[in-house]
């Protein structure tokens, strides 16, 4: 079989046989990739394959599967349930947030389980015929292109699991993709952890680890080997440092679901949110808190993110959030001071800044409360990210309660949204909102089926 690669032009389709800076046809800048071409599918005839492959969706019997559960039950929730057989997962985040430090808590609470006693997520009797025979271990394939194995061995020490795991779980310490694929093929592992993408490198390119065309190439061959095998794999992405997943959009697009895991230094909590999900919502958020020993999940998140609340305090007001189907508290706090400039500071943390500067400008002309000479300032307390409309009356009274310096009234829980007119409109989950601030004492909620107009629920609050 010949095989050679071509560089092609992501925006016009210009094929050079080596790599150019700037395409010749349309003129973009580091836009010709490195493309595997091979002559020989070019003259074969794939009338009897595509035959073979051509199916009627009314003759496809419905498969059922069972999830592997990951150890962690904030982690299943995000993922919809476990891990779907046969899927890719990519694991994006900034650089020291815990991705790794996961991923092998992960692989060692999977390793840890006999093969006659497969976590499960489904709840149901689990079927004799289904049970996995051919790994009975539950064998555990890590690929650690960027650490040496004594790193990871050193890690998983800290991590405090058990190590009777570490048996099952092989260290691969290679970036080879063709490697990885004959590895699997000797282990037959029940997952695939590859720490990172961004490391592999496929013999069919010349470009080296890291490139547009060597990710995709990478990412396409782990792709038909997870769908091949039913073989799940859990990929570390490498973010920029605007934030996005580095590497070419392709392979968001290819990976079954893509996971984000957000955080900070000035905080211990970490947030894994589902930004693509083929198995589940991708609204689901899972919480943990990076502690000495490793990650630990945080059973009652609400309970964490209020338990700094001071008093009674002019600009605190506790809103109840939708993270997906679970209701999450969260403080939303508000300081309004006499500007020195001649333009007002405007600084929005953890929340929609294009929200907040709606919600001011509609108390400015609903509620009479002038912010032309006050500096704003919006915070969500504990590092947590709140984007949904409902937070804006809790936004709102915030802000009322900040320029008036009065406190709000005891045990009130305000969400709901407020339009450019200073209405109230309605939202939903009002039932599993009000359930959760009262099962943490909340017993007052201001909501836009008690007030129309976010005036009148300033002058309720404030007394």
């Amino acid at each position: 079989m010949k095989v050679r690669s071509q560089f092609v032009c992501q925006q016009c389709g210009y094929q050079s046989p080596s790599f150019l800076g700037r395409c010749p046809e349309c003129g973009e800048w580091n836009s010709l990739v490195e493309t595997v071409e091979d002559s020989s599918q070019l003259t074969t005839d794939n009338s009897q394959k595509i035959e073979e492959n051509l199916f009627k969706l009314s003759e496809i019997r419905p498969q059922s599967y069972e999830r592997i559960s990951s150890g962690f039950s904030e982690f299943d929730r995000v993922l919809g349930g476990g891990i779907v057989p046969g899927s890719i997962i990519l694991v994006s985040g900034d650089p020291g947030i815990g991705k790794s430090t996961l991923l092998l808590e992960t692989a060692v609470a999977i390793a840890g389980v006999s093969g006659d006693r497969v976590t499960r997520i489904s709840g149901k009797k689990k079927d004799p015929e289904n049970l996995n025979t051919r790994n009975p271990e539950n064998q555990i394939l890590y690929v650690c292109g960027e650490e040496s194995p004594q790193q990871v061995k050193m890690r998983a020490e800290r991590i405090g699991r058990s190590t009777k795991a570490f048996d099952n779980i092989y260290l691969l310490p290679l970036t080879s993709v063709e490697e990885i694929v004959s590895a699997c093929i000797k282990v037959s592992p029940s997952i695939i952890i590859v720490d990172s993408i961004q490391t592999l490198t496929s013999g069919r390119l010349s470009g080296s680890a890291g490139t547009v065309g060597q990710v995709r190439e990478c990412a396409q061959v782990l792709q038909v080997l997870a769908k091949k095998s039913k073989i799940p794999i859990l990929l570390v992405g490498h973010v920029t440092k605007e934030g996005n997943i580095a590497g070419p959009k392709v392979l968001e697009h290819l990976v079954d679901a893509v996971l984000n895991l957000e955080g900070d230094g000035m905080h211990a909590f970490r947030i894994l949110r589902s930004i693509k999900n083929r198995f589940g919502s991708t609204s689901e958020v899972g919480v943990f808190e990076m502690a000495d020993s490793g990650m630990c999940e945080v059973k009652n998140p609400s309970e964490i993110f209020l338990s700094g609340k001071v008093g009674e305090t002019a600009g605190s007001v506790v809103c109840a959030s939708m993270a997906g189907g679970r209701p999450i508290l969260a403080e939303i706090q508000a300081l309004a001071t006499a500007t020195i400039f001649g333009i007002p500071t405007r600084r929005v943390t953890g929340l929609d800044f294009s929200r907040a500067q709606l919600v001011i400008a509609s108390l400015s002309r609903a509620a009479k409360i002038p912010f032309v000479n006050l500096d704003v300032y919006l915070n969500v307390a504990g590092g947590l990210k709140l984007g949904e409309p409902a937070v804006d009356l809790a936004m709102a009274l915030a802000l009322a309660s900040a320029a008036r310096q009065r406190p709000l009234k005891r045990r009130i829980c305000a969400f709901g949204e407020v339009g450019l007119l200073g209405e109230l409109r309605s939202i939903g989950f009002l039932k599993d909102r009000t359930a959760e601030a009262r099962r943490q004492g909340f017993t007052d909620f201001v909501t836009p089926e008690r007030f129309k107009r976010v005036e009148e629920a300033i002058e309720y609050v404030l007394g």
